[in-house]
This record gives C-alpha cells, structure tokens and sequence, in this order.
C-alpha cells in the first residue's frame, strides 16, 4: 500500500513518522546497522497513529478525503468493475457535457446504462471535465440515456461525484435548474431499476440530479449534502473560512444519512482513506452494487416505482408534540 504524496493537515504526523522510517531504513542500509528494533518501534507507532487518525475523523475531515486528489473518480470505478464500456456521448440538443459521461457496459455479466459524473486529475483534464460541474446538456444528456436503459430494459448505475451543477452565466441561460427539475421527476417514474453511489462528493441539487433512485449508497468517507460546507458558511456566517462548523452543523457523517433514511448502505473504505487501496475500495462497491441490484430487480415494475415513491416521500418527515408548561 503506497502512502500517498499529498497530505492533508491533519495527516503530517503520519508524513513525519514515515519520514523517519525511511531515514532509519537509508541509515541502516548505508551504514551496515542492524536498526531493525528501532525500525519496528517506528512502525508499530505509525500504525497506531494511522488508526487514531482515521477512526476519530471530524465531518470536515471526511471532506477534505471525499476531495482528495488522488481519490478514485467515477470513471475509476467503471474501469474495475465494468466490463465493454462504451461512452454515449451528446444531449441531442446543444453539446457534449464532459463533466457527465454515460454509456452502456455490462457489470457481473448483466448488460446496464452508466450514468457517472467525472472530475480531472491534471489541470487540463480539471478545465474540459469543468472541474465535475455538470452543465444543463450533461443532465439532459443523461436524461437521454436513462430513457434508453428504459427502452432497453436495462438498469441504471449513476456515480455520483460533484461539488454542484455549474452555476455559471451560460448555465444559467441553458436552465441548469429546468434540467435538473425534468430529470428529478423522470428518474422518479423510470421502469427499469435504479442505483446511485456517491463516490466523493454529493453537492446539492447537482448530484440530486442523477441520484433519484430506488436505492443510494454512499462511501464511508464521501459526503451528501443540500450545501457544501464553505457555501453554508458563506450563507450563515458570512465567511467561507468557518466551513469546518459547517460541517459539523450539516452533520456530512454517511453514518447519519443511514439514521435519516438518506441512504441504504455505507460502503466501508480502506484506512486512510479510499486513495489508499482504489482496488479494495472497488471491490467493497461491486459487493454492494451487486446486493442491492439482485434485490430490486426481483420487483415486478409497479412494485418498483410504489416502493421509489415511498422513499421519497418519507423523507424529513417530523412530528409537533405541544409543549408542556
């Protein structure tokens, strides 16, 4: 397992400590030293820094992993698990959207339609995938493609993996907001069966907008949010600085959306984070796809939607009790 070469904040002690590892392994090797007990002290207090670390993250914290940048992206996960993809490309209407790719591709043999929101590693790739932000035409041309899974019978994965559609002036012109409202109300009706995962981030309306489905599953460090941090910090305290009690306040635990009905499954990652071993956090997907895609695709389609309905429906649901005095 390599450890990574960007660092967050609050993983240095970690980069300090295997700092020194390496220069004991560099000093024992130059010097002909047996250094081995000290090597193995180092080690031991590496792992127990690591697993004090990451099991006592902060909301903030796991932002900060679901952004990384050597995180696994949609199109990661496709590559692992997917067998014969072949990207669909255009709205039929105004353009490719880069930053929403989709296509058909068959997952353990069964023929489905991939539905993925895709950031870019480099800054070039950053700038044509427009850093993940769907544009009007990416949600209309998934919608497009949805409705071909439903010609075809097939179901449809969507990876959800966006700080937000682009607010931008062109995208505003588009109906970004129009866009995202059609297909909120077509996923809802959809024939076929449904899954969404959110691998990194689920920003507001912008992953909503693929992530109508019968069931959503979300990783252990990813977040799914009506707001990113730094935007309800600039709303609630005028200071885009305070997103770490953001954070808190929107409680981005995927522990808690389990508690609120949000989603049906957290998909454990690898300690550290999914950067860390892309290959188990592919495989703990595929286990979870596979499980949640046997038991929704045994439903007769009436079945289907009255249960897609349901979900949605109880969701923030709350009670009034009157105070008593």
């Amino acid at each position: 397992m390599d450890t990574p070469t960007y660092v967050l904040e609050f993983e240095k002690p970690l980069r300090e400590l295997a700092m020194q590892l390496d220069a004991l392994r560099q000093q024992s090797l130059e010097s002909n030293l047996d250094l081995q007990k000290e090597i193995t002290a180092i080690e031991q207090k590496i792992e127990k820094t690591r697993s004090q670390i990451y099991t006592h993250l902060t909301p903030w914290q796991r932002v900060q992993i679901a952004r990384h940048p050597k995180r696994p992206y949609a199109l990661d996960y496709v590559g692992m698990l997917c067998e014969d993809f072949i990207e669909l490309h255009g709205d039929r209407q105004f353009r490719d959207d880069r930053a929403l790719v989709g296509g058909t591709a068959f997952f353990n043999g069964q023929a489905v339609m991939v539905i993925a929101q895709q950031k870019g590693r480099d800054t070039k790739e950053k700038i044509a995938r427009n850093f993940g932000m769907p544009q009007p035409e990416g949600y209309r041309k998934a919608l497009r493609l949805m409705k071909m899974a439903e010609k075809f019978n097939l179901p449809v994965l969507s990876f959800i993996d966006t700080p937000g559609a682009y607010p931008g002036i062109g995208s505003e012109e588009r109906h970004v907001s129009e866009a995202i409202a059609v297909n909120l109300r077509e996923m809802a009706m959809l024939k076929v069966p449904t899954i969404a995962v959110v691998v990194g981030e689920g920003g507001s309306g912008g992953a909503l907008g693929i992530g109508v489905t019968d069931r959503v599953v979300i990783f252990e460090n990813s977040y799914y949010s009506v707001i990113s941090p730094e935007g309800c910090a600039a709303i609630l305290w005028k200071d885009g600085t305070a997103a770490p009690q953001a954070a808190e306040a929107l409680k981005l635990n995927a522990s808690t959306l389990i508690d609120l009905g949000v989603v049906e499954d957290v998909i454990p990652e690898p300690l550290g984070g999914a950067h860390y071993d892309p290959q188990k956090a592919g495989q703990a997907l595929g286990r979870c796809l596979q499980k949640h895609l046997k038991t929704i695709s045994k439903l007769p389609v009436k079945k289907l939607l009255d249960a897609r309905y349901a979900r949605y429906r109880k969701l923030g649901v709350f009670e009034e009790t009157l105070a008593k005095v």
